[in-house]
C-alpha cells in the first residue's frame, strides 16, 4: 500500500504597514513601500517564524515592493532567498487603483464590494472570484512543490482572506468577515484530505501549531 504524502504547512504573511494603509486602495500600484512601522513589523514576523521551530524550505512573495520588503527579513532569518510568485499578487483593482477609501465608500458599488463581492468586478480589473481561484491554485501549487515542508508566502489582505474562505468552505461573500492584519500569519496545512486552517491573523507564538 503506497504511503500517504506528508502534509505541507503554508504560512501566509500579509505585508507590513505602508504610509497609506487604510487611507488608499493602492492595489497593484508600484512604488508603495513599507513605512518605518511596517519595517519593524516585518522584522518581528521574521523573528517569530524563525523561532517557530520548523525548518522553512522556501520563502515566496508577491512581486509588489511592500511584499518583497516584508519577505526579505523573513528569508534572511530562515537562511533562504525570496522567490517571487505572481500568484501571490494583490487583487487587480483596475481603475480603482490608487483612489482614496473615503471617496470609494461613497460609491453605490462599494456596498456590493462589502456584501456581494462574488458578483463584483473592478473596472478594467479582476473579479474577486478570479482572485480567489488564483490564490487557491497558488497555494495548491506550493504545497505540491514542497511536499511535507514548511513554506512562507508573503501576500496581501484580500488574497489571504479569500484563501481562508476557500480552505474553510466558506462562501466568498462572507470573506470580508475575516481579519488579516499587517504582518499577521495565517497557517494552513495542506494534506491529501484537504486543507486545515491552523491559525488566522496570528501575531503571537507559532511554535504550537498543530491540527486538532
Amino acid at each position: 500500500m503506497p504511503s500517504r504524502p506528508r502534509p505541507t504547512l503554508l504560512l501566509f504573511v500579509r505585508h507590513g504597514l505602508t504610509p497609506t494603509t487604510g487611507v488608499e486602495l493602492y492595489g497593484r500600484r508600484p512604488g508603495v513601500h513599507l513605512s518605518e512601522a511596517g519595517t519593524q513589523q516585518a522584522q518581528r514576523a521574521a523573528e517569530r517564524i524563525a523561532a517557530g521551530g520548523r525548518r522553512v524550505a522556501a520563502v515566496y512573495a508577491s512581486p509588489l515592493e511592500r511584499a518583497q520588503e516584508t519577505a526579505t527579513p523573513i528569508a534572511a532569518a530562515v537562511a533562504r532567498t525570496v522567490r517571487t510568485h505572481d500568484g501571490l499578487n494583490e487583487l487587480d483593482m483596475g481603475r480603482w487603483t490608487g483612489r482614496k477609501l473615503n471617496q470609494l465608500r461613497k460609491l453605490a458599488a462599494w456596498s456590493q464590494v462589502q456584501r456581494y463581492p462574488s458578483g463584483f468586478r473592478f473596472p478594467d480589473g479582476e473579479t474577486f472570484r478570479q482572485m480567489q481561484a488564483r490564490i487557491a491554485a497558488t497555494a495548491s501549487e506550493l504545497a505540491a512543490r514542497h511536499r511535507g515542508a514548511t513554506v512562507v508566502a508573503v501576500s496581501h489582505a484580500d488574497p489571504i482572506r479569500a484563501l481562508v474562505a476557500d480552505a474553510m468552505g466558506t462562501h466568498l461573500d462572507l470573506f470580508q468577515r475575516i481579519v488579516v492584519s499587517p504582518c499577521s500569519v495565517t497557517a494552513i496545512l495542506y494534506s491529501a484530505d484537504g486543507p486545515v486552517v491552523l491559525a488566522t491573523n496570528s501575531t503571537s507564538d507559532l511554535a504550537a501549531l498543530a491540527p486538532a
